[in-house]
């Protein structure tokens, strides 16, 4: 195993898992593909970026916008409502503005991964198990007589 390199396998493996379900990656990647297909939309050949005059360039600006977005989902994912937010917006934005919004695709894809990226929720650690010591309350004596039921009156 050790000349093979599977070890080494499996821990790349199992720490880029770790890596990927520890933020919204799915989201993240939809908000960079979309971002990408409307920013490269208007980046033909120069003689159709000359047709279309300065309109292309709000077009890239949003692409590059939702890339951006799409990063910060994967890379600072307390942001996330922010990312998520904006993307939706942008991906909006970019079906009046940009080519019908990478002719359809941007903004479909965008919307669902803005969505995905706010939607969002990290997973909760495990709560601990209880140990031995648990039961010996505060003090470590375990001599506490048991809290009485807060359910029932006392009389």
């Amino acid at each position: 195993m050790l000349l093979t390199g599977q070890g080494s396998w499996r821990r790349g493996r199992t720490a880029w898992r770790r890596w990927r379900k520890g933020r919204p990656f799915w989201g993240g990647l939809a908000a960079v593909v979309a971002g990408a297909e409307i920013c490269a939309i208007p980046l033909a050949p120069l003689k159709i970026m000359l047709q279309q005059g300065i309109a292309g360039i709000p077009s890239v600006l949003m692409g590059l916008v939702m890339i951006l977005m799409g990063l910060s989902a994967w890379f600072a994912p307390y942001y996330r409502g922010l990312a998520g937010i904006l993307t939706v917006l942008v991906a909006t934005a970019a079906l009046v503005i940009s080519n019908l919004g990478g002719f359809l695709f941007g903004t479909i894809v965008g919307i669902l991964g803005g969505g995905m990226i706010f939607a969002w929720q990290p997973r909760p650690l495990p709560e601990p198990e209880p140990g031995p010591q648990a039961d010996a309350g505060p003090s470590g004596s375990g001599s506490e007589p048991p809290a009485p039921s807060r359910t029932q009156p006392q009389s």
